[in-house]
């Protein structure tokens, strides 16, 4: 059977939908795999198996070096921010008084020639050669006037006469942000989490290949399944444990302690920033390529 006359048309004017698909136009779709997929036992900054783990009160978790590391940075770079905008208003406030002094030295200058005369025109050549210290056509110091078109002038071409756009720096930020949720974090709103291992195995696991278990139903626990910890004491249940007993018992499974619904922390898992679990599995891209830019054998869209 022969192919389809749009498909093999490809003396037109401009390019089909299918030619545009073969040469990679537009937005490009990809299921992501197993490998784009962040484990819910891996830290949101460096993607690691978490080592002492505490966790925020949005469910991300962090390994307790890389969270304490991140908010050091963020605090001193909150810090030059700072030094900076009080710099700049520094620098403002001096130019506003600046500015006051000569109005008020133009003012003054105007009163005392409105009251003693306008001042006489000396067309002597030394005597603004002494005064002025201006040679000629040919002197490299110019005077207030000249000076003064040179910093009005907008010519683009000249160097020295370019306009410039002052850079203004906003007022900062003082709190802290959480790097995965972009909300405020703070050190004392997070707590340890406390994960069961499952040791019913003969064989010794080690640091990287640990498996953890809900301790309630003794179920593995694997990206498949929504997580939740108790803040208060940081022991992490599977979602159907903890709706079904934490939430109805008021206490925690483990350890007896009070349990109320706020302390319950949904853990968040199997994202690394643009992708998520469950539906965000899909990722795009667009590209916008031009005839012979050596970039149209990309990978065509997929169908998902």
């Amino acid at each position: 059977m022969p192919q389809r006359h749009s498909k093999n048309n490809n003396d037109l004017a401009f390019f089909t939908y299918d030619e545009k698909r073969k040469l990679g136009y537009g937005t490009q779709r990809e299921r992501l795999g197993k490998d784009s997929i962040k484990p819910f036992d891996a830290c949101s900054l460096c993607l690691k198996p978490f080592i002492d783990p505490l966790c925020c009160q949005k469910g991300h978790v962090f390994c307790k070096e890389c969270i304490l590391e991140c908010l050091l940075s963020q605090k001193k770079d909150i810090q030059r921010k700072v030094a900076a905008h009080a710099a700049q208003q520094k620098q403002e406030r001096e130019e506003k008084d600046e500015k006051l002094m000569m109005e008020k030295a133009r003012e003054l200058e105007a009163f005392d020639q409105q009251n003693h005369g306008a001042m006489p025109q000396y067309n002597d050549r030394n005597h603004s050669r002494d005064k002025n210290g201006f040679h000629g056509a040919n002197s490299v110091k110019v005077t207030s006037y000249e000076e003064e078109a040179l910093r009005t002038m907008k010519a683009f071409w000249l160097p020295s006469a370019t306009p410039e756009a002052p850079i203004k720096v906003e007022s900062p930020s003082t709190s802290t942000v959480c790097p995965e949720g972009k909300e405020k974090l703070k050190l004392k709103t997070l707590f340890p989490i406390h994960f069961t291992e499952d040791k019913s195995g003969e064989k010794k696991s080690s640091s990287l290949d640990k498996t953890f278990i809900c301790p309630s139903c003794k179920v593995t626990l694997t990206n498949t399944l929504s997580l939740v910890a108790h803040s208060t004491c940081g022991h992490v249940f599977c979602k159907k444990c903890a709706d079904k007993f934490m939430a109805v018992d008021k206490v925690c499974l483990v350890c007896d302690k009070g349990c109320k619904e706020r302390n319950l922390v949904n853990l968040s898992k199997g994202g690394t920033g643009f992708t998520g679990h469950g539906d965000n599995l899909e990722a795009r891209d667009f590209k916008h390529l031009g005839s012979g830019s050596g970039l149209g054998l990309v990978r065509p869209a997929t169908k998902t």
